[in-house]
């Protein structure tokens, strides 16, 4: 077992990573929340399989538990299942101090995390995360929203969770294409801050694969701790906080023109930082070796470093229409060298430009 603890100004929380602790949801929501009426709002496929664990262990602490679960995937992420949650909420009469529990990958959290801050102006939020993804990044640091069709978490707020609570044991049952996902993060965590821990993920890729359990609680833990850090020291995103946005420029616009789901986030992310790292080497930025590890770790846990992507002209209509534009310039997370990245809103186009075309497969 690790706890990590989350300390701002206005509100301080844990994050508790310990196999077997969806058998304990209830008591440790309870403690926290101490109400009769709790919201379970889960993955549909999450739901079928771990639904019942955490409604057994909600009913044991004392709550009536009303459910509902959000359909699988990206496309899902929206204001229409925002509605049709906040229905399930209100018809159940779920009150302000009543927990919402999202149990599921990062869309679930995002979706249930932007119905808790909204509902009744702010109902206590807790984060059961069942994906690696979720897990060391998503579920920590308050970020929550929903996509549009002009693109991805334009619609959201900030609302921390009052405790996240992290089994590890449920990642024997998430797709090995999942897996690697949520590992692109964990990398992303090692370039922008430890270089040790990419190292570390080298060193233990069979027993990652293997899922030992030491092995994934220690992995949570130290990318927990990292995404904990960062947001202590830039909760709104105001400055520091952006470094974990490495890769990710280039991502959403991955995601955006190539259709959710073609690539998965964590992929996308992949391709984004061999994109990234190889723009900061083009321009002298850091010594070309930094790519070449992102791109032999991404290997060698199996995310993809290249695509089949869209032309050049759509992916930087993308770029250009991401949140964290600003006075109309593009702004990147580019490595100066492993375990440190710096802001930059100064690149030309034609930088950008050819590192797209180095990550086309």
């Amino acid at each position: 077992m690790a706890t990590v603890n989350v300390n701002l100004p206005h509100h301080t929380y844990d994050v508790i990573i310990e196999p077997g602790a969806l058998q304990r949801l209830g008591q440790i929501v309870r403690a926290l929340a101490p109400q009769k009426r709790a919201a379970l709002l889960g993955d549909g496929e999450v739901m079928n399989i771990y639904g019942g664990a955490a409604v057994e262990s909600l009913k044991a602490a004392g709550y009536d538990v009303t459910t509902g679960a959000i359909p699988t995937g990206e496309e899902n992420k929206n204001l229409d299942t925002v509605r049709k949650l906040y229905d399930v909420m209100l018809n159940d009469r779920l009150e302000r101090r009543s927990p919402v529990i999202a149990l599921g990958g990062g869309v679930n959290g995002d979706t249930v995390g932007f119905v808790a801050a909204t509902y009744l102006r702010g109902v206590p939020f807790v984060q059961c995360p069942t994906t690696l993804l979720a897990m060391v990044d998503a579920s920590v640091g308050g970020k929550v929203g929903v996509n549009v069709p002009q693109g991805k978490n334009l619609i959201g707020a900030f609302y921390q969770p009052v405790v996240v609570v992290i089994d590890p044991m449920v990642l024997q049952t998430l797709p090995p294409r999942e897996l690697r996902c949520g590992l692109a993060e964990c990398i992303k965590h090692g370039v922008i801050r430890d270089e040790s821990l990419c190292t570390w993920i080298a060193d233990n890729v069979a027993k990652i694969q293997a899922l030992d359990m030491k092995t994934m609680t220690d992995l949570v833990a130290r990318n927990v701790a990292i995404k904990a850090a960062v947001v202590q020291a830039d909760e709104k995103e105001s400055g520091e906080r952006a470094h974990l946005n490495f890769g990710h420029t280039f991502a959403h616009a991955i995601e955006a023109t190539a259709g959710y789901g073609t690539y998965h986030h964590g992929e996308a992310v992949s391709i984004g930082m061999v994109a990234a790292a190889q723009m900061a080497a083009d321009l002298g930025m850091c010594d070309a070796s930094v790519h070449t590890r992102i791109v032999e770790l991404c290997n060698a846990v199996g995310l993809p470093t290249s695509g089949e992507l869209p032309d050049t002209d759509t992916l930087m209509d993308a770029m250009r229409l991401d949140k964290k534009v600003a006075d109309a310039k593009i702004r990147f997370v580019l490595p100066d060298a492993m375990g440190h990245v710096v802001i930059r809103n100064d690149i030309d186009d034609a930088a950008v430009r050819a590192a797209w075309e180095t990550v086309r497969a």
